[in-house]
């Protein structure tokens, strides 16, 4: 069996679901294919959220904000939105989960770490709850 493929997504692809990307590569390995997009893609990663990581020990330098598509949301078994509404395609068969999870963007950085401490949490408990993970 193939490893699972998860798809985080949010507006701008520079924060939240950056953030979880990290994360879900370094917690998941090997065991999962790991992707993030936005429905708006910014130009860059929230240089907070890149520093937060940073202090983790998970650096963000080649990250690219990339356009969420039906390709991406169709070739992922695993589709979290965080805030990217009614713009994530929806196709049958896939798991959808939706995560309330505070913008980034304009945040100070003590507001940033609990974000991203959320973040850690949900992808722990998403990446303990598949079954190849």
């Amino acid at each position: 069996m193939s490893k699972p493929t998860i798809l985080f997504a949010c507006i701008h692809n520079s924060g939240r679901s950056v953030a979880a990307q990290v994360l879900a590569r370094h917690y998941g390995g090997d065991a999962v294919e790991v992707r993030s997009a936005g429905s708006e893609p910014g130009a860059h990663v929230n240089p907070v959220v890149a520093e937060v990581l940073a202090e983790r020990g998970l650096p963000v330098v080649d990250h690219v904000p990339a356009k969420l598509d039906w390709d991406l949301v169709q070739s992922s078994d695993v589709v979290v939105t965080m805030g990217c509404g009614e713009t994530c395609p929806v196709f049958p068969g896939k798991r959808y989960e939706d995560w309330p999870v505070d913008d980034p963007a304009g945040q100070d950085i003590e507001t940033v770490r609990r974000i991203v401490s959320d973040i850690d949490e949900r992808v722990r408990a998403l990446l303990a709850s598949l079954p190849d993970a």
